[in-house]
């Protein structure tokens, strides 16, 4: 591949889920581990490591739409775990001024983040109309979003967010990489 030089970060929960020996070089890629804490940290220290201009999270999700399949581009990304009902409603810390969703600048799925893996139906995730479950995005977002650096989102469904979510997932956690790479190709000529 072409050395490519860019102020784009890549932002990733695993290293299963897009090797960084796949990118072109000269791409910067941060893994962040499982879950809203590991990427809210993670986030934050590649931004002040890399001080990228922009930020693309590439990462696996489970569907709750049952329409969608694929690699997909989120518009929209909510936080599922949240609940301290009755001082704030479902999906929105209490005592804090911070956004409920963060929007990217395109894509038009929903994406609710939680510390749990979805595995069966919860009738508040149909209610908000999510498209699709995963473990990081609202974290990336919400940091990015404080220092005011542009982030995308694209999940590639690896499950039906039920009962065999977790198999699922690991047997397809790795199919993404070649969808992600043609996207990022994409993301590069344009940028």
């Amino acid at each position: 591949m072409l050395y490519m030089k860019t102020d784009l970060l890549i932002i990733t929960a695993l290293e299963s889920e897009l090797k960084r020996d796949a990118l072109p070089a000269g791409v910067k890629i941060v893994y962040t581990g499982v879950g809203k804490i590991n990427a809210s940290i993670a986030t934050y220290q590649a931004i002040h490591q890399h001080q990228p201009a922009r930020i693309v999270n590439f990462g696996t999700a489970g569907k709750i739409n049952p329409q969608i399949h694929g690699l997909l581009e989120i518009g929209t990304v909510i936080q599922r775990d949240m609940n301290a009902e009755p001082l704030a409603p479902r999906g929105k810390t209490p005592f804090s001024h911070a956004p409920v969703k963060y929007r990217s600048h395109a894509g038009i799925f929903v994406c609710g983040t939680g510390d749990s893996f979805v595995k069966g139906h919860d009738q508040w995730l149909h209610e908000q109309k999510i498209d699709l479950v995963d473990m990081e995005l609202y974290a990336i977002a919400a940091v990015a979003h404080h220092h005011q650096i542009p982030w995308q989102s694209f999940k590639y469904i690896t499950d039906d967010a039920n009962e065999d979510s977790g198999k699922d997932w690991q047997d397809k956690v790795n199919h993404g990489e070649a969808l992600y790479l043609a996207k990022l190709e994409q993301l590069l000529r344009e940028a």
